[in-house]
């Protein structure tokens, strides 16, 4: 797992304790602070398994003394009745644990299945999946992981990665040119400038302006084929707005390079995973 560890364990911290702000109720109160327990975590779904590791660290962080064993890796490929991560220790730290662990993996797998959907997709052609910033405050770096580790890209982190150009952006700056032109004479070399356009005129303009990326903003595929003529590799092309399962690949197979995808991260389905402990 590349996640940072620091913050990993500040983001468990946060999850425990507004689940724990003084005691467990229902565990503290009927459980026997030296009873020891087992605990297993279970698929009960196809598709890739994200956020062991993260799960793991909810148990360890409790108590460090907490034994277990990883059955499947992040990025595995899992079928429903697979068993993921076995536990054994104090069987109130398994119950305390339990929802927060839950939490972080159900939505992790939920994002890498969805990514690796869309991955598999556009197999075979020119275009790469990408996430975007559309993102769970301060959930940013578990999604980004879980996007890749579905076998997706990442765009841009946050906003000191790249200079992208919305359409508010180029409304307040005057248009594509001025407002290229101003970022162009900024940034420093390393800074690659982006800009959506809605029309094919637009594509022009940003092409005439040397932008580096040119987004593609709710373009139909046969739009989007005639922009992929018109630029003619002078610049990445980047899809985004509205597509779905249906027009995915119709959209890839319009020459695109980028297709980007904010459902990855703002609606994804939880993966069905459960927590047995004896």
């Amino acid at each position: 797992m590349i996640l940072n560890q620091i913050y990993l364990d500040n983001l468990i911290k946060t999850a425990l304790l507004e689940d724990i702000n003084y005691c467990d109720v229902t565990t503290d109160y009927l459980i026997p602070a030296d009873q020891n327990g087992s605990g297993r975590l279970m698929a009960k779904a196809d598709g890739i398994v994200c956020g062991v590791e993260a799960a793991l660290r909810v148990f360890t962080l409790l108590d460090s003394s907490t034994k277990y064993t990883i059955l499947k890796n992040d990025g595995d490929e899992v079928h429903y009745g697979d068993d993921l991560l076995t536990l054994e220790g104090k069987t109130a730290v398994l119950l305390k644990g339990e929802r927060t662990a839950l939490n972080l993996i159900q939505h992790m797998s939920g994002i890498a299945t969805a990514a690796n959907k869309y991955a598999r997709i556009v197999e075979g052609t020119n275009a790469s999946i990408a996430d975007t910033r559309k993102t769970l405050p301060g959930l940013r770096p578990l999604q980004k992981y879980a996007v890749m580790t579905g076998g997706a890209k990442n765009h841009r982190y946050n906003l000191s990665d790249a200079a992208m150009l919305k359409d508010n952006h180029i409304d307040a700056a005057g248009g594509i040119t001025a407002a290229i032109t101003k970022l162009r004479a900024r940034v420093g070399h390393m800074t690659k400038i982006e800009v959506e356009t809605r029309t094919l005129d637009e594509l022009r303009e940003a092409l005439d302006a040397k932008a580096d990326i040119i987004m593609l903003d709710n373009m139909s595929p046969e739009l989007m084929k005639q922009a992929v003529a018109i630029t003619a590799g002078r610049a990445v092309l980047e899809a985004s707005g509205g597509i779905t399962d249906e027009t995915l690949r119709a959209v890839a197979e319009s020459g695109v390079d980028i297709i980007s995808v904010g459902a990855l991260t703002h609606s994804v389905k939880a993966f069905d995973i459960s927590m047995y402990i004896k």
